[in-house]
């Protein structure tokens, strides 16, 4: 029929199988629009129904929607519950269908709407108490009002669809008779039949073949005729067109005019083919139809939502529209004030999905061996963010950014560093500056009463020496605080070790001086020879310039400077002073402790000594404090983070440094100031 008469094959209708191959069907004309299949996929994602049933006729077209539009919706993600087809009159099936319905959450169905099962689906509409949402696939405006008529849609169900929006009514004032040989029809617009017998019906008549349209008024011919009837008045009318051009043209070819009269030439069915073929008259009658790039025939098409009024009445609102089918890119918009849900629905937009939405700041998280509809909901990790529902993975915040506790949205990150400005800078600034004065009042004491006793026993110059660098210790504190820069970040950590490791060796040295001593007063020793400033002054300078080597290497090899750490701390960006290499700054940390042990060891060996006043006892218990800090301050710094860790390096400076001030010059100070009667070369010497 389609290829071997030549024969034009021109279609009115809705066909779910059309013939594609233009080389092997050239003489198939199609005067209706492609299925909206994608125009329904964008319904579906415009209402987030993902979770949808498919329902189909048993025939080859049901065969051919199932398989095309199945594999249409898993490229939006979209995932069937269930689909299946059914037979005309298999009512088992039927029922069995229905009780699916009722449990199914897909409360969403696509429907292949034909007359072969409007009656098994009127039936399954009926039956099934739970609402559904139906999409009609079909564009026939009688078969939803047929489906209508038999099924009470007012409070339960749903039922939508799509057609070609007529601008231009045709116009039957041309005609004087309208053959028909549909039975609906005749019954509905001119209450005859055509089956019974005219006396068994009440005030009805027998149909004719033919009936006038004049009898009837425009409004009852525009309710009763289907859109079907607007595609068969297009279709004659391309036919028309075709034949009037085909006429034309032959008529200039031949130029055969006799008189006023043409003379008639029989015209061939295989010559309207080329006259069909560019046919431009398409939107005759309907607007937005148009031919798409592989010359099929496309169009705009309108969303109608179907209402029964309580007279059960129906009517096809228009609530939205599609654009684009010819570049498949369609354009959906629709007026949700204008959607009119059953009662049932209480006027919300039905669910119809595998699983609850993932809220904002969540992401899907896809189950093993399950459809990719039905998923769980992970939150967003920290630092990212999801601003949707069903976010497929969440976005990483910008660089200075983090995200808020809901994980919707991202924040910028505070700088954090300790500063002059908050409390704990404030405080810790307060006591380095209280001590630094502190120890300057000491050495002041020590200056003014250099030549008594007190301030003589046991190496004046090294006792100048500790006293100056623990004023740089507390002094250096302030490197520590504010916001951390270059020059700050090269002398905090060099600062601090040299500094400590001068104090740490003058005690050393005072300690080593207390056992010479005591060693130099037994008969015939020769260690009184090695008494006075150079063995002092060489421990000072040796041990010294160790830890100065290793800082120098250090600030060659990766010298400290200022960082900026974005991860360790919540909602904050710290800046801090990054040490470079960490070998190194634990190498001057522990060569520092290395000498505290050796000194701390070595005053611990002597502290008995005879003596009214031995000063290695006071050096015991001044290395006993500053190695007790310096041990719990390793795992504490290291278990603190941003501005804190800072903080404790620098408790731990104020506190040692203390602990070394408080222990040996607090009791020297004592007898300076209060007891005089004590500062007395006898009175060191001999306990009384």
């Amino acid at each position: 029929m389609l290829s071997r008469y030549k024969i034009p094959q021109v279609s009115y209708g809705f066909l779910n199988q059309v013939p594609k191959d233009k080389h092997q069907y050239p003489f198939f004309y199609r005067m209706v629009p492609k299925p909206p299949f994608l125009e329904i996929v964008k319904l579906l994602l415009h209402f987030r129904w993902t979770w949808i049933g498919l329902i189909a006729s048993d025939n080859d077209s049901g065969v051919k929607f199932m398989s095309t539009f199945a594999t249409l919706v898993q490229q939006y993600d979209i995932c069937i519950a269930f689909s299946d087809q059914i037979p005309r009159l298999n009512w088992e099936k039927t029922f069995k269908l229905i009780f699916y319905l009722m449990e199914t959450k897909a409360n969403v169905i696509v429907c292949q709407m034909d007359s072969q099962i409007i009656i098994p689906l009127a039936v399954m509409i009926k039956k099934s108490l739970v609402g559904k949402v139906w999409i009609a696939t079909a564009l026939q405006d009688l078969t939803m009002r047929l489906l209508y008529k038999m099924v009470d849609f007012q409070n339960t169900h749903a039922v939508l669809s799509f057609s070609v929006q007529t601008k231009k009514k045709p116009r039957y004032d041309n005609f004087d008779q309208f053959l028909f040989d549909n039975t609906q029809f005749g019954e509905a617009a001119f209450h005859c039949s055509y089956s019974k017998h005219t006396l068994s019906i009440k005030l009805w008549k027998r149909c004719k073949e033919t009936e006038n349209l004049e009898n009837l008024s425009r409004d009852a011919i525009e309710r009763i005729l289907s859109e079907d009837s607007y595609s068969i008045y297009n279709a004659i009318q391309d036919v028309a067109y075709a034949l009037h051009s085909a006429y034309s043209s032959q008529r200039k070819q031949r130029g055969m005019v006799v008189g006023y009269r043409l003379a008639v030439q029989w015209i061939q069915a295989w010559q309207l083919h080329s006259f069909l073929g560019n046919s431009q008259h398409y939107n005759t009658s309907m607007e937005g139809v148009y031919l798409d790039a592989n010359g099929d025939l496309a169009a705009d098409f309108h969303i109608v939502n179907w209402v029964m009024f309580p007279n059960k009445s129906t009517a096809g609102i228009s609530i939205g529209r599609t654009e684009g089918q010819a570049s498949s890119e369609i354009k959906l918009s629709i007026d949700q004030n204008a959607i009119v849900w059953p009662q049932g629905f209480n006027q919300t937009v039905p669910f119809s999905r595998c699983t609850e939405s993932c809220h904002t700041g969540s992401t899907k998280l896809i189950k093993e061996d399950e459809p990719i509809c039905c998923y769980a909901c992970a939150p967003c990790t920290e630092g990212t963010i999801s601003t949707q529902e069903d976010a497929d993975h969440c976005h990483q915040c910008p660089d200075g950014n983090y995200s808020n506790k809901e994980y919707t949205k991202c924040i910028a990150k505070v700088f954090s560093y300790l500063s002059y400005k908050e409390p704990l800078g404030i405080t810790i600034a307060f006591f380095a500056l209280f001590l630094s004065l502190s120890t300057g009042f000491v050495l002041g004491i020590f200056l003014k009463y250099q030549k008594t006793a007190m301030v003589k026993a046991n190496n004046r110059d090294l006792t100048y020496m500790l006293l100056v660098s623990l004023l740089l210790s507390f002094l250096s504190s302030f490197l520590f605080i504010g916001q951390p820069q270059m020059v700050t970040c090269l002398l905090q950590q060099t600062a601090f070790s040299i500094i400590f490791s001068v104090a740490v060796s003058s005690l050393l040295a005072k300690t080593v001086m207390v056992v010479v001593a005591f060693m130099a007063t037994k008969p015939g020793s020769k260690m009184r020879k090695r008494l006075g400033k150079t063995l002092a002054n060489s421990i000072v300078i040796s041990c010294s310039s160790v830890q100065v080597t290793i800082c120098m290497i250090w600030l060659g090899i990766s010298p400290p400077f200022p960082d900026a750490d974005m991860h360790s701390q919540y909602g904050q960006i710290t800046l801090q002073c990054n040490e470079g290499s960490v070998v190194m700054f634990y190498s001057a940390l522990g060569y520092m402790g290395f000498l505290a042990t050796i000194c701390f060891t070595l005053a611990f060996l002597v502290r008995k000594l005879p003596g009214a006043f031995n000063e290695a006892k006071l050096i015991t218990f001044s290395m006993l404090v500053f190695c007790s800090v310096w041990v719990s301050f390793v795992p504490t710094y290291l278990s603190t983070k941003g501005k804190y860790m800072v903080a404790v390096q620098v408790f731990s400076i104020l506190s040692s440094s203390l602990g070394l001030l408080g222990c040996i010059f607090i009791p020297k100070c004592y007898i300076i100031l209060f007891r005089p009667d004590l500062n007395r070369k006898e009175c060191l010497i001999v306990k009384i």
